[in-house]
């Protein structure tokens, strides 16, 4: 992995965050590559060592030299430090940070005491390009050698706006003195325009900024990003991919691409052409309903999804799955539910479905989130039978949610894969 690393002509960019980072580096392999470069990327999603190492070496000769110009990686949280150390990465993308898989990484300050150190490694002429709205990649990343590129989200559409800070967010007070947070504005868990009303520490002024983001449901998004060189200029993007998390997906992959010197029109075609990642909102045709699959991992990311789904629409509307597994992927320890604001889906109609190994949980904290019982219907844990038994629920060119863990996600595709649904994974 150090040997093909250091091989590539434009270096290397490593993407570390626990929500979006598959999304982000995707999203950045299709700019550079509309840029004319020839880019290796872990783009299977494998991102361990040695999955990354396993990635490079499939796209290098026999000698080790690298068939690409430039690298893109996507970093698991744990193994961001050892990474990052193996390929002396360009730029490095921190995307966010977030409580995922307790039982494999501990508490979010365990994550942020490992990516410290690294960061202080990097070399001044490297960038750190860092999701300012988060106030604890602000801490980790004060004080660096290599030089900090902010961005972030500057909306003021109170329909993006979090009326208080939720309870399963995981950064709520200032990492200097203690004191509790205090937002001007607050759009995701704790991601937003942040200040210390003791000790005076703000969210820093951003390089590139998301302004004027206009959501179409399940559909598509629009913003404007506003640029460093110049901030009364913005670079328009229009992307068929959907909620307020891809704005700030779009945002950073922008940062990435100008800060390696990418023009804005070949980053806003290359997003407008861009399509989801397999689970990421992926739309697929099973005997003749129209499914929409999303990965949910974590408290933040369930959330956000629930939003999506249910605000523009004053609750849910549309039949929904939710498939819960707890196989080692996907963490062991499934408390993380109760951390999910499944209040949400309370107001609605539609019925909410339950499978997976941990399909009895999940319908059990629906009930003690005040969805009525009669819209719960459980059902077996095999999740083939499952989805059969919620598509036969759908009326004939009918559609409906499936919001499905990692493990999950694989087995469902695997199994919409053999009835010829959807491509095999390894075929995208």
């Amino acid at each position: 992995l150090d040997k093909i690393a250091s091989r590539l002509p434009h270096g290397t960019v490593v993407v570390a965050g626990t929500n979006g980072k598959t999304t982000v580096s995707r999203m950045l392999a299709d700019i550079l590559q509309a840029h004319g470069w020839g880019v290796a990327h872990n783009r299977s999603g494998s991102n361990l060592v040695r999955g990354v190492t396993s990635a490079l070496a499939n796209q290098a000769d026999l000698t080790g030299s690298p068939r690409a110009d430039i690298g893109v990686i996507e970093s698991d949280e744990a193994a961001f430090p050892e990474i990052a150390r193996r390929v002396q990465p360009s730029v490095v993308l921190l995307n966010n940070l977030f409580r995922d898989q307790l039982d494999r990484y501990g508490e979010l300050d365990t994550i942020a005491a490992q990516w410290g150190p690294a960061l202080r490694q990097l070399p001044a002429e490297a960038a750190v390009v860092v999701n300012v709205d988060d106030p604890t990649l602000v801490a980790i990343s004060d004080g660096i050698s290599a030089r900090r590129v902010t961005f972030g989200l500057d909306d003021r559409n109170p329909s993006f706006l979090l009326d208080e800070i939720p309870h399963a967010a995981d950064a709520k007070t200032c990492r200097q003195c203690g004191r509790d947070l205090t937002y001007d504005r607050l759009y995701s868990a704790h991601l937003g325009a942040w200040r210390c009303p003791g000790c005076g520490a703000e969210r820093p002024t951003l390089d590139f900024a998301g302004r004027s983001i206009v959501l179409d449901g399940v559909d598509a998004l629009r913003l404007d990003i506003s640029l460093p060189e110049d901030s009364a200029r913005s670079l328009p993007l229009e992307l068929k991919i959907p909620g307020l998390y891809n704005a700030y997906n779009a945002v950073a992959a922008t940062a990435v691409a100008r800060t390696i010197g990418v023009p804005g029109q070949t980053i806003a075609g290359a997003l407008r052409g861009y399509r989801s990642a397999f689970g990421r909102i992926e739309r697929v045709t099973y005997r003749g309903r129209s499914l929409t699959l999303a990965l949910v991992k974590n408290p933040v990311g369930f959330n956000e999804t629930l939003r999506m789904l249910t605000v523009a629409t004053g609750g849910l509307t549309v039949p929904t799955l939710i498939a819960i597994n707890d196989l080692a992927a996907d963490g062991r320890d499934v408390s993380w539910l109760w951390d999910v604001d499944f209040e949400m889906l309370c107001e609605g109609s539609a019925p909410l479905f339950t499978t997976g190994i941990r399909g009895a949980d999940m319908a059990n904290r629906l009930k003690y989130a005040g969805v009525p019982a009669e819209r719960i219907v459980p059902l077996v844990a095999d999740l083939s039978s499952g989805l059969d038994a919620f598509v036969d629920s759908l009326s004939e060119g009918g559609a409906g949610y499936v919001l499905l863990t990692y493990t999950a996600l694989l087995g469902l595709r695997q199994a919409l894969a053999d009835q010829g649904a959807v491509d095999h994974f390894w075929e995208q």
